[in-house]
């Protein structure tokens, strides 16, 4: 099995678009103003908006890692994007820096390394 995709409501279409287009992401799919399809610069998971009345309250928070979160931090700062926090090295060794995009949407810039998927306190398959 393998996370395809996630899709975000989002509560107008043409910013959320340009929103996600600033961050870097390939906008590869539009359809009737409501639907958008992103490709990320690595990996092969998309990323999907969809328009909705309703916003975004209480929902999941999606992390996008890159090599250098200060750098990007910087730019993405450069370019208008408010942060809601800065990057900051966090005890579970993964450097982090939080903001939302224009729906609401929790979004994270974060490096982990080897850490994302093997820490110290991995658990270990069990039977």
């Amino acid at each position: 099995m393998d996370l395809n995709q996630v899709t975000l409501n989002v509560t107008d279409f043409d910013e959320a678009v340009a929103f996600y287009r600033l961050l870097g992401l390939k906008l590869i799919v539009s359809s009737r103003g409501e639907y958008a399809r992103f490709e990320l610069p690595s990996g092969s998971t998309t990323l999907s908006l969809h328009l909705s009345t309703t916003p975004t309250t209480n929902g999941p928070t999606i992390y996008f890692e890159c090599d250098d979160v200060d750098a990007r931090y910087t730019a993405l700062c450069a370019a208008g994007v408010t942060f809601d926090s800065a990057p900051q090295d966090e005890n579970w060794r993964w450097r982090e820096a939080r903001f939302r995009d224009p729906s609401g949407n929790a979004l994270c810039l974060y490096h982990a390394g080897q850490d994302r998927r093997f820490p110290p306190w991995r658990v270990e398959s069990v039977g």
